[in-house]
C-alpha cells in the first residue's frame, strides 16, 4: 500500500450574509447532497462519517469511506482532521474560513486528501494527477450547488 495525498485550496466571494452561509456549510445532509461523488454524510456529533460514490482511477475505482472530526467556531472557522472509527484507507485534513466582506461572504477553504491505495510508488505522478482532477471536480460542482441552495435559500 502507498499513500497518495492531493490539496486544494480556494476561495471565493459569496453575495450572501456569513450566517446564511454557515448554516448550509453546517449542516451534512446539505453538504452530501451539494457534494459531487459523496453519498452521504453520517454525522455523529461532531464525527461526520463521509461515504463516497465509486471514484475511477487508472481504469479502476475506488470505494471510501471515512471519519473527521469536526470543529466548529461559529460564524467564522470550520476545521476537521481524520479521526478514523476502524481501519480507514482515506482521510482528509482542512478548514473553511469564512469573513464578511462588502456585499457578502468571503470563503476560504484549505483541504488535503491522503488515500492509502494498493499501488507502487512509482504511480504516484499518474495518482496525484487522477486526485487532482477529482478534487477540481468535487470543488466545482460543490462550489455550484452551495451558490444555488444558498440563492433559492
Amino acid at each position: 500500500m502507498t499513500e497518495f495525498t492531493a490539496r486544494k485550496q480556494s476561495e471565493a466571494v459569496l453575495d450572501h450574509e456569513r450566517k446564511r452561509v454557515w448554516d448550509v456549510l453546517v449542516d451534512p445532509d446539505l453538504v452530501a447532497a451539494m457534494t459531487p461523488m459523496v453519498s452521504r454524510i453520517d454525522a455523529d456529533g461532531p464525527r461526520w462519517r463521509w461515504t463516497l460514490r465509486r471514484i475511477p482511477l487508472l481504469g479502476s475505482h475506488v470505494d471510501l469511506e471515512f471519519t473527521e472530526a469536526m470543529t466548529f467556531t461559529p460564524e467564522q472557522t470550520i476545521t476537521f482532521h481524520h479521526d478514523p472509527q476502524d481501519e480507514e484507507r482515506a482521510g482528509v485534513e482542512g478548514r473553511y474560513d469564512l469573513a464578511d466582506v462588502p456585499g457578502g461572504t468571503h470563503v476560504a477553504i484549505d483541504l488535503a486528501i491522503t488515500v492509502d491505495l494498493p499501488l507502487p510508488r512509482l504511480s504516484r505522478p499518474v495518482v496525484q494527477a487522477a486526485m487532482h482532477g477529482v478534487l477540481e471536480v468535487m470543488g466545482a460542482g460543490f462550489a455550484r450547488a452551495l451558490e444555488r441552495r444558498l440563492a433559492t435559500g
